[in-house]
């Protein structure tokens, strides 16, 4: 995930400064230069990191931290406001129209990901509510058109698509068409190149003269590092951009983009795409980021990812069946795949405050895998029922999700665990848990994947 590195460098500085009982201000000083090194190391240019340590330096001082009783906590507190104003301060919305539709254009080079968050924008628009259009203005690389047309069959928008003529004329055309037929958004998705050139500009120049664009989003590959940001400062001096799509967060990358984009443009991220799925994208809050590169958790994140994904008809059901005591093995395959649905995690987890140092190697995704081939592997009986499975109903399931029987009874005994619990849990606390919070079963101990 994108600023692990920077996470872990900056909890070795406030582990050592929590050791402190007092400051003095040659600790101040050690303390930034830490800090703008680790900042430095995830690819942020070295005036922001300057500027930043430098701002932060002063309001430690400033703000009598050498003398506070808690001197890390008031340093850590500094530390997370200014990253947030860092990155924007508060989250920004897309531009809204006083008539139809509001026309989003995206733009960037070739191979950002422009036609998949084209489409993941236009997914997440279409959840809110809207209905929006897409329409296919790269008439230059191979199967752009078809692509787009392809991810838009998937999520249920239409696709306007003139084939090869200018598209200035089909941006035209499209939003026409959007007007006649009710979308209130249309996403225009624009050629890209290899570089910046005139030729590129002059394309997208002669669209915005063309249509009356409410928003230019400028979507930028974060694995880029500091690229990124010369990308960004180029795009906007031509284009003005309104903000930035920021995507493959979810990967290696250093993070140093977003700590760097908002400060050298002044324009903001407004959406981070953090995964492959056309559900994988984000709406960007800067101090809950901030939060996150500081182990502090998301949790407003975690509860709208929550509320967004779960069903809840589903999870009202699954609290009553806790209340009657007759949570079973199908239940527990629903409560696996609404998760899922959420996403990988590692990610969740990531959002639960304190639990970002959880490494790798202590999370099998694989194993809820492995526990839905195991219960899809029973019957709907056996499922509802599961003191049927003797021996060799297990060894049958076994080879029918293709692991051993001591991973069945493994299953078995981390279910009876959960059922045991529950039992204990009373009626009225469990449709508290369960119920009112849309969540789906919890991960109590030996929830597969931990």
């Amino acid at each position: 995930m994108a600023f692990e590195s920077l996470s872990d460098k900056l909890s070795g500085v406030f582990k050592k400064l929590r050791s402190k009982g007092k400051l003095r201000e040659g600790d101040v000083k050690e303390i930034m230069r830490e800090i703008r090194l680790a900042l430095l190391e995830a690819d942020v240019s070295y005036k922001v990191a300057k500027d930043f340590t430098n701002t932060v330096a002063e309001k430690c001082i400033g703000e009598k931290v050498m003398e506070s009783l808690t001197p890390a906590q008031t340093v850590v507190k500094i530390v997370r406001d200014q990253l947030t104003e860092l990155m924007g301060g508060e989250q920004v919305r897309l531009k809204t129209a006083n008539r139809i539709p509001t026309i989003i254009m995206l733009c960037g080079l070739q191979g950002s990901g422009k036609t998949t968050h084209a489409a993941k924008l236009a997914k997440h628009l279409k959840a809110k509510g809207h209905r929006p259009m897409l329409a296919a203005c790269d008439i230059y690389r191979p199967a752009a058109i078809d692509q787009l047309k392809v991810l838009g069959e998937q999520i249920g928008v239409p696709v306007f698509e003139k084939g090869t003529q200018k598209p200035e004329i089909t941006a035209k055309q499209a939003v026409n068409y959007a007007r006649d037929y009710g979308h209130d958004y249309l996403l225009l998705d624009t050629a890209g190149r290899l570089h910046i050139d005139t030729e590129l500009m002059e394309e997208l120049r002669r669209i915005t003269k063309s249509v009356e664009v409410d928003n230019i989003l400028l979507v930028i590959d974060s694995m880029v590092g500091q690229d990124s940001v010369n990308i960004a400062k180029s795009f906007n001096e031509i284009l003005e951009i309104t903000g930035v799509i920021l995507t493959k967060l979810d990967g290696d990358t250093r993070g140093g983009a977003a700590l760097s984009v908002r400060a050298v443009t002044g324009k903001p991220i407004m959406y981070a795409g953090v995964g492959e799925k056309l559900d994988d994208l984000d709406e960007f809050h800067p101090d809950r980021m901030a939060s996150r590169i500081l182990g502090m958790g998301d949790v407003l994140s975690l509860i709208e990812k929550v509320e967004t994904e779960i069903d809840e008809k589903k999870a009202l059901e699954t609290a009553k069946r806790l209340e009657q005591n007759k949570f079973d093995l199908n239940d527990l395959l629903d409560q696996f795949q609404q998760i899922k649905k959420m996403g990988d995690i590692k990610s969740l987890l990531a959002m639960v405050p304190g639990m970002n140092k959880i490494k790798d190697e202590d999370i099998d995704e694989r194993a809820m895998l492995r526990t839905e081939a195991i219960i899809q592997s029973m019957t709907k009986k056996e499922r509802a029922k599961p003191d049927l499975l003797n021996a060799s109903r297990r060894k049958r399931i076994a080879a029918g999700a293709g692991v051993t029987v001591e991973d069945v009874n493994k299953l078995m005994k981390q279910y009876e665990q959960m059922k045991k619990m529950f039992k204990q849990m009373n009626g009225k606390d469990a449709k508290r848990r369960f119920g009112n919070m849309k969540m789906p079963g919890g991960m109590p101990p030996g929830f597969p994947g931990m």
